[in-house]
This record gives C-alpha cells, sequence and structure tokens, in this order.
C-alpha cells in the first residue's frame, strides 16, 4: 500500500472541486485546439522564416542591396554607382568619390613641420616650392646644381597674394569657403574659376585638414565638376578623373585625384578626354605636397 492509499483508506475519499474540474477541461480543449491547427499552420511558418532570412540577408533598406558605405568602396576602388565613367554634374559615384575624399582629408594629423614643401613635374622639369613659415620661400631645380630662388608670392589666388595666416583662417564650412574665395576672385567670375581656385586648396597651398575637407565638400558641390571616371595620371599612379570648364573660352581642367590618401596628382589641361586615363595636355603632375623638416638646399 503507497501513501496515497493509506491516506484514502485513513480520510476517506476527498470531495470534488467543480472549479479544478473546469480548468481541467479549459486546459484539454485548448490542446485539442492547437492540434486541430497545426496542420494549416505550418506552411505559414515556413514562410514567415524564409522572409526573415532573406531580410537579414539583404538588409530592409527599401529595395536597394547596400549593407555597406558605398563612398568607401568607391574610395578604396571597388566599384562606382554608373559601373563606369559618367559626364554630367558630379552626382552619383563622382560625389561619393569627393565626399571620400573630404573625410579623409579631415581625418588627417594637425601638419607639423619648418617647410611647406610641393614638388611637382612641369613639361619634363621638375621643381620644388619651399615655403618656410615665417613668410620665406624659394625654388628649387631643375639643376641641381642651382642655387635657390627666392620667391616673394609663394601662394596666390587669381593673381593675389595669399600669406600662410590667410590660408590657415580660411573657413571650414563649404557655403562659408564659397562667399570667401568668391571675394578674393575678380568681380564676374564664373563657376569655372572658382572650382579651379577652390582645387588650389587641395595641393598647392598649405591648408589646414579642415580647409581641404571643406574644399572637398564645395567641388563636390558645383554643378561645372564632372566625374570622368577611374584614371591614371602621366606617372602611372591610379586616381579617379574630375573635369571642369574654365571659361567662355571652353578651356577644359583636368585634376586625378587619390580619394584614399585625398591627394590631388596632377592637373592637365586639354580637351575632354572622357576616357580612363588623363587627356593630353599640359601637365602639372604633383610628386610630394606636404610639410617637413627637411631643409633647402643652400
Amino acid at each position: 500500500m503507497d501513501e496515497l492509499e493509506w491516506v484514502r483508506d485513513l480520510y476517506g475519499e476527498p470531495p470534488p472541486n467543480p472549479a479544478a474540474k473546469t480548468r481541467v477541461r479549459r486546459r484539454l480543449d485548448a490542446r485539442r485546439s492547437r492540434r486541430r491547427r497545426m496542420p494549416w499552420m505550418m506552411p505559414l511558418a515556413g514562410a514567415v522564416a524564409t522572409l526573415a532570412a532573406v531580410l537579414l540577408t539583404y538588409g530592409v533598406t527599401g529595395g536597394a542591396d547596400r549593407p555597406h558605405d558605398p563612398a568607401r568602396d568607391i574610395a578604396a576602388g571597388r566599384g562606382s554607382a554608373s559601373g563606369g565613367p559618367t559626364a554630367g554634374p558630379s552626382t552619383g559615384s563622382g560625389r561619393s568619390v569627393l565626399l571620400a575624399a573630404a573625410t579623409t582629408a579631415a581625418s588627417d594629423p594637425v601638419p607639423r613641420g619648418a617647410y611647406w614643401r610641393v614638388t611637382r613635374r612641369t613639361g619634363g622639369k621638375t621643381t620644388t616650392l619651399w615655403a618656410a613659415r615665417d613668410g620665406r620661400a624659394w625654388i628649387t631645380g631643375p639643376d641641381a646644381d642651382a642655387a635657390p630662388r627666392p620667391v616673394t608670392k609663394p601662394f596666390t589666388m587669381a593673381g593675389r597674394a595669399l600669406s600662410l595666416r590667410d590660408i590657415e583662417r580660411l573657413p571650414t564650412g563649404t557655403d562659408a569657403l564659397r562667399q570667401r574665395v568668391a571675394a578674393l576672385l575678380p568681380p564676374g567670375s564664373g563657376e569655372g574659376l572658382l572650382a579651379d581656385a577652390v582645387s588650389g586648396l587641395l595641393w598647392s597651398k598649405p591648408s589646414p585638414p579642415a580647409v581641404r575637407a571643406a574644399a572637398y565638400r564645395l567641388l563636390a558641390d558645383l554643378p561645372n565638376v564632372r566625374y570622368l571616371g577611374q584614371a591614371t595620371d602621366p606617372t602611372g599612379r591610379p586616381g579617379r578623373l574630375f573635369a571642369f570648364t574654365l571659361d567662355a573660352s571652353g578651356a577644359q581642367r583636368h585634376l586625378v585625384i587619390d580619394p584614399v590618401s585625398s591627394q590631388v596628382l596632377s592637373s592637365s589641361d586639354g580637351a575632354d578626354g572622357g576616357g580612363r586615363n588623363a587627356p593630353a595636355g599640359r601637365d602639372e603632375i604633383v610628386l610630394a605636397a606636404g610639410w617637413t623638416d627637411d631643409v633647402p638646399p643652400p
């Protein structure tokens, strides 16, 4: 005899509990109802699981399969939004290239060094500009034995001299920078000269990182700046090709830009090639640009 039987013999059968019976009946009815629904719910459950897998794979992006940053891909050379060179305003992939270069420029460390040095090759001749922080400047080359030649106006914009302090004080907001640069240009200057002046802030002048970033963002907003796709400069360095019309004569200026380093590789004047290499014309190749503690040759 187990303990339950011993209690039952001692105290008798317990009286029925109506509330307990009701609870048991409800649970049994609910279980039978679930069993009847299971066959037709199985396909629905499978469809829900499939939909969840698709959303996790592609992301809920309004129909666009872009789980990454396109500007980062374009800057790294992993393709463009159009799949190739484009003509027209710097929208789409071209705008992304310039904005990626702006991001890189803004993240550059604060420049240090005793001299601003720019080495460029023009017409087969290589020269280097040395500019000290106190305003003195020299040009060396192409003859290595020649003495450095003093320069009185190392930095200019539309013929107007700029000091290092003027450049360091340029605005870092896109609208403010546009107004400031436009004020330095001759009256009536169009957006071609504006684009040319802004592009000069990217390599020929010692612009602080925030100013260079603003210059790239401003170029991305100018409708006359056209993106022509991947290119190589005359030395074979890969980059992205941009062009803009300088004035009413139709003269074109082309820039090959490396958005990964945010450096301008070359500047050239010539017809709009529209291909993947910089067009033939007057090439100015930027071999190096930056601050240095090296001392110019005597």
